[in-house]
């Protein structure tokens, strides 16, 4: 009884100084916590782990790991794992072959004794079922990695434009590209470097994934190319997402405005590395992508990114969510600033 009236009191308070949470609104990290604590709740991590990609789906069901970091980060998706205590990964997400996408895939399936001597919970960790985009790559990474899924007979399906996956506890992950035409065209001729309609990266699958009222969109590194094909084949309706996975790690390739505006996000997640030797090459998130978001309506204390914020955990109950960042760092306006100061756009 007493627990009762504490937690009517809570919600009072909560009503009168913050105001009612709706769906699409960002919750603050009280509302994370007892989240957290309720059975039935979606837990999505973006990992902090480097350049690269690599995002946890935890439905209470299943565990769904989207990409695997890259080659020279295997430490920190290890740490990473082991920190939130990953041991089955259901299923295993290939949004594209590049290497920061698909860098930890063969480590998780099958280790070497020198990776399991330096890394020793990979001993607990165990892959069901790899998914991928279904465009054959070339490099030798990826040709060891698809030995290595056939060789360790692990289930593998190739998702196209119209497949739903189903994470359990009524979470639903439905892919919106690449559609069958595109795979296909790209299968049947060598990579082309010139054609950036059907570049690697324009291949990733991008999916949106829903429990009850909250939705994501995940893409991969998307991107302009693939985006547009993306509004011209459905209604802004069946795009609109609570949540948007920043393509192609905020760089200028990605993330147009007609996109931003379709998605209609009120968060958005960004995995970008922090090394300086990546900074200058990458300097994401770029300065045009933030003008974006803004553009669109999000706020500024709602683009959370690793470089800064560390891992960004979302929580919903499927109604509202929440978002814990590791770091509490207000970065947009000191970012932007840099950018412009350094003309890097």
């Amino acid at each position: 009884m007493l627990k009762k009236i504490f937690l009517t009191m809570l919600l009072l308070v909560t009503f009168i100084f913050g105001g009612c949470v709706t769906q699409g609104k960002v919750e603050d990290e009280t509302h994370v916590e007892a989240a957290q604590d309720s059975e039935g709740n979606l837990k999505i991590s973006m990992l902090n782990i480097g350049q690269g990609d690599s995002l946890l789906i935890q439905t209470g069901k299943q565990t769904i790991l989207v990409d695997t970091a890259r080659f020279k980060n295997h430490g920190l998706l290890v740490r990473e794992l082991e920190k939130l205590s990953v041991t089955k990964i259901d299923k295993l997400i290939l949004t594209h072959s590049h290497a920061d996408h698909i860098g930890g895939a063969r480590m998780l399936i099958n280790p070497t004794q020198e990776q399991l001597t330096k890394y020793p919970y990979l001993e607990k960790i165990s892959v069901a079922k790899v998914y991928d985009n279904g465009v054959v790559y070339t490099s030798p990474s990826y040709k060891s990695l698809m030995e290595t899924v056939n060789e360790k007979k692990i289930e593998r399906k190739s998702l196209k434009a119209g497949d739903t996956l189903d994470f359990g506890g009524g979470v639903k992950f439905k892919v919106l590209f690449p559609t069958k035409d595109f795979v296909e065209y790209v299968n049947s001729k060598p990579l082309d470097k010139n054609d950036k309609e059907h570049n690697i990266n324009n291949g990733s699958l991008v999916a949106k994934l829903t429990y009850k009222n909250f939705s994501m969109m995940f893409t991969g590194d998307c991107e302009k190319e693939s985006e547009a094909k993306i509004l011209e084949s459905y209604d802004t309706k069946d795009l609109k997402c609570d949540v948007l996975k920043a393509g192609h790690h905020g760089l200028m390739t990605s993330s147009t405005k007609k996109f931003v505006s379709a998605i209609n996000p009120s968060c958005v997640l960004i995995s970008a590395s922090n090394a300086e030797k990546d900074d200058v090459a990458m300097g994401a998130p770029r300065l045009k992508v933030l003008e974006n978001y803004l553009a669109a309506g999000v706020e500024k204390k709602n683009i959370f990114c690793t470089r800064f914020n560390g891992t960004i955990t979302i929580t919903s109950d499927g109604k509202n969510f929440s978002v814990a960042p590791e770091e509490k760092e207000d970065w947009v306006d000191k970012w932007m600033e840099h950018k412009r100061k350094t003309q890097q756009k």
